[in-house]
């Protein structure tokens, strides 16, 4: 079983969603294996601006981009750990989310991929796209779209 994984709210409630659906309730016989998916955006994607200050600012981004990517896995592997799931693979790529996932997916011959729904607006879906609208219509397995309640 796939999860891809950003740095948002309904990422890891989707996490543990998945960890209290899937793999808590079989104790140590889980029926999957976890693979947890982070997409890295390339930094040339990101960066919106050119000149000569550019040279300098690359690696403070860099930089940043590592330390959240880190906090990401480092987060996902706690709250796996908190749950008592410790086979879990945690696999960090670079490039927009929606392809990394589904290659992912495809490489790993995953039979479920989980993803959160970030609910966007349609404005917003249609500004920045849907990662789990793509996954669902793209990803070559069945795909498991969690919704975080609204308290």
């Amino acid at each position: 079983m796939a999860l891809g994984m950003d740095n948002i709210e309904p990422s890891f409630y989707a996490l543990q969603w998945t960890l209290d659906h899937f793999f808590v309730p079989f104790g140590q016989d889980p029926p999957f294996k976890l693979l947890i998916i982070h997409a890295q955006p390339r930094l040339a994607s990101v960066v919106g601006f050119t000149g000569p200050g550019l040279v300098d600012v690359i690696p403070i981004m860099e930089a940043d981009s590592k330390k959240r990517t880190q906090n990401v896995v480092d987060k996902a592997r706690e709250v796996c750990n908190n749950k008592g799931v410790s086979d879990v693979v945690v696999e960090v790529m670079e490039g927009d989310a929606r392809n990394v996932i589904c290659d992912a997916v495809d490489r790993h011959h995953a039979s479920m991929l989980v993803v959160a729904s970030h609910n966007y607006g349609a404005v917003k879906r249609a500004l920045l796209g849907s990662v789990s609208d793509h996954c669902a219509r793209n990803a070559p397995c069945s795909v498991l779209i969690v919704k975080q309640p609204k308290h």
